[in-house]
């Protein structure tokens, strides 16, 4: 005897986690409809790790994720996890290597293969694709869901797993509807803001230093406690301050702003030595040569655009006179300043300059084993649309792969 089809399982959202939803899913024997509100699916995908499509890491582990229960994790990343997710792609052709960090990329360094062997097992094995389907509500009637596009298009569903994703980059397809349908099925939505993003700061002084990279560290400083640390490449912008370590930080920075505390960043210009040995160093570069202005004194220690600017915030008035007039006092708030620099931070880039977004559907409502609302029977979510966000380096990716990957198989199985 044939076996009926278990479920028809509609996915409201064509990015990483919809996708791979729908694989595990069709695996399963459901019958499967991807609905995209873009033009094409999986565009998110083609930006991430700059174009190279950073998959997953190798150091997986829940430390890196974030939300008001991290540990949610577990769940999804034990059911499917770096591992298979490697296995995942190898058996969809995509060779993978392993980068600095526990980055894993694929050897073609390309985002779009990454695509484009998903949106070929979704063409194979039957799963149906409905683009430029913007979803304007999901109702839940007697055990079956209808869903209602706004071009007025009605569907009708025994499962529906949203993977809407957040609100960052706009510009590829995020705009936070999904958030809209989960409240109107009874979900609590923990207030989105935007993560892995620059860091705005006040100081009149950026426009003079934009532009300007060092190899440093910094520190979000909340109510006088570190809150988190990163170290590598950064930079200072027009109005803020950027690079990979910043990015990192600014989840943290984003959380403690919309609590309404005071947030300060500390920035670390010369690592590696402690301040007796840095006030040394300094000593000897005043005494090797005493008519040098004090100014000039730092060319070849620091980025020359920097030392006036640091000079003014060390307090020093006349940055010219010669090194030998330094005093010990002035070499002190030098010191401070190289090692301790700190800024309000007066908020992020929005949701346009964004990599990720924090916050989302509180995980509280969420059965982690199997992404299934404890509120609707038969509705699941998946990937950026909850409430939890990861770091840099693949963490997201992986979470959209393994919560993806679960709900499908769920929504299909039925358990």
């Amino acid at each position: 005897m044939t076996k009926q089809l278990a479920n028809r399982v509609f996915i409201i959202g064509g990015g990483a986690a919809g996708i791979t939803a729908a694989i595990a899913a069709r695996r399963n024997n459901a019958e499967v409809t991807i609905l995209e509100r873009n033009e094409r699916i999986g565009r998110k995908i083609l930006a991430t790790g700059n174009g190279r499509c950073n998959l997953t890491n190798s150091n997986i582990h829940v430390n890196h994720y974030h939300g008001q229960n991290p540990k949610f994790v577990y769940g999804a990343l034990n059911r499917f996890d770096y591992r298979q997710t490697i296995d995942f792609f190898e058996h969809l052709g995509i060779a993978h290597k392993i980068e600095e960090g526990g980055k894993v990329f694929p050897v073609s360094n390309q985002a779009s293969s990454v695509l484009d062997v998903l949106r070929y097992e979704l063409e194979q094995i039957g799963v149906k694709v409905i683009c430029e389907a913007d979803v304007c509500a999901v109702k839940n009637i007697k055990n079956t869901f209808e869903i209602v596009l706004k071009d007025k298009r009605k569907f009708k569903a025994d499962r529906v797993i949203l993977t809407t994703g957040g609100k960052s980059s706009p510009n590829l397809g995020s705009n936070g509807s999904g958030y809209i349908l989960a409240q109107s099925l009874g979900h609590n939505i923990i207030k989105p803001f935007p993560a892995l993003v620059r860091i705005q700061l006040a100081e009149k002084f950026l426009k003079q230093i934009q532009g300007v990279k060092f190899d440093g560290e910094a520190e979000i400083i909340v109510d006088n406690k570190s809150l988190a640390r990163a170290g590598g490449e950064i930079l200072f912008t027009q109005n803020g301050i950027s690079g990979p370590p910043i990015l990192q930080l600014s989840r943290t920075a984003g959380e403690y702003l919309q609590k309404k505390k005071k947030v300060w960043l500390k920035v670390t210009l010369i690592t590696g030595l402690t301040a007796e040995q840095l006030e040394q160093v300094l000593i000897n570069r005043f005494q090797n040569q005493p008519q040098k202005t004090l100014a000039f004194s730092f060319v070849g220690f620091i980025n020359k655009r920097l030392i006036p600017v640091l000079l003014k915030e060390a307090g020093i008035e006349n940055i010219n006179k010669p090194a030998a007039e330094v005093t010990a006092g002035e070499r002190q708030r030098i010191i401070n300043i190289l090692q301790d620099w700190r800024f309000e931070v007066t908020g992020t880039d929005s949701w346009p300059a964004s990599q990720v977004t924090a916050g989302g559907v509180d995980v509280k409502d969420i059965n982690p084993k199997t992404m299934e609302s404890k509120l609707v029977p038969n509705l699941y979510f998946a990937g950026e649309i909850l409430d939890i966000d990861g770091d840099c380096g693949g963490f997201n990716l992986q979470w959209a792969w393994s919560s993806g990957y679960v709900a499908g198989e769920s929504a299909a199985q039925g358990d």
